[in-house]
């Protein structure tokens, strides 16, 4: 294999591992490499169709195809911050309460910590379910729908339906990006509204979001910071974040 081609398919590493990145970063991974080359090279990598050019940067298929990116490389991504965030949420899941946990990787590193106790836990991911079958105390609901086999989630307008008819006590939802003048949201259109479902039966609304994914914009808009609760996070969370979590009364942690 020669240094050009070993080049590329480190770049289509790098796009894979981070979802999307900008040409600055791509820069910075590659800075022995010139401009004008990574240039070329992005443009061949997306005729061949293994990464998609947007406007300053690149995009994974995987992400692009509306699939959120794959449950198995999102769990090795901020392991720390993520074991810092559901140390923080699973202090707020009461017994004899009804929840609604999310699919993600996250959700899916709570489910792996949640208490033995009575709890009504409807959920739309495999991997939580997979977790959660390990307790005895908790009745588990699995929304129907269709299997993304990407995010090992299911999802669907059947979901989406079944989620009208219920209450939640507590919501814990996963989101993709976060930026100022969008607010949350994600890669796949069906699970923008079934989050956006949720987001209406819930008595309280919190996110598990750790900071990599701030000032970040994703194809489908779930809903405002202003219509939240509660935001959980790490210690990186930006300033600026804080203040706006300040200015919408959003409890941040």
């Amino acid at each position: 294999m020669d240094s050009m081609e070993q080049r590329r398919n480190s770049i289509v590493d790098f796009v894979n591992d981070k979802g999307k990145i900008t040409f600055a970063q791509l820069e910075k991974q590659f800075s022995s490499v010139s401009p004008m080359t990574l240039r070329t090279d992005l443009k061949s990598l997306d005729e061949a169709k293994k990464i998609v050019r947007i406007h300053g940067g690149a995009k994974s298929v995987e992400v692009v195809l509306g699939t959120d990116d794959y449950i198995g490389r999102r769990a090795v991504r901020n392991v720390l911050e993520k074991e810092v965030i559901v140390e923080k949420a699973v202090q707020l899941i009461k017994p004899n309460t009804s929840v609604f946990l999310d699919s993600g990787s996250t959700t899916t590193a709570l489910a792996k910590i949640w208490p033995d106790q009575p709890n009504f836990i409807f959920t739309s991911s495999m991997t939580c379910v997979m977790e959660l079958a390990k307790l005895k105390s908790p009745t588990v609901v699995v929304l129907g729908g269709e299997l993304n086999k990407f995010s090992m989630s299911v999802c669907g307008m059947q979901a989406v339906e079944m989620i009208k008819t219920l209450n939640f006590d507590l919501s814990f939802l996963g989101v993709t990006s976060y930026a100022a003048d969008s607010g949350f949201s994600c890669e796949v259109m069906m699970e923008s509204y079934l989050k956006q479902a949720v987001l209406r039966q819930s008595a309280e609304k919190i996110v598990l979001m750790d900071s990599s994914k701030t000032d970040k914009k994703s194809t489908f808009h779930i809903c405002g910071l202003e219509e939240t609760d509660m935001v959980i996070s790490d210690e990186g969370i930006s300033g600026d974040f804080c203040s706006e979590c300040e200015k919408f009364g959003v409890e941040l942690r």
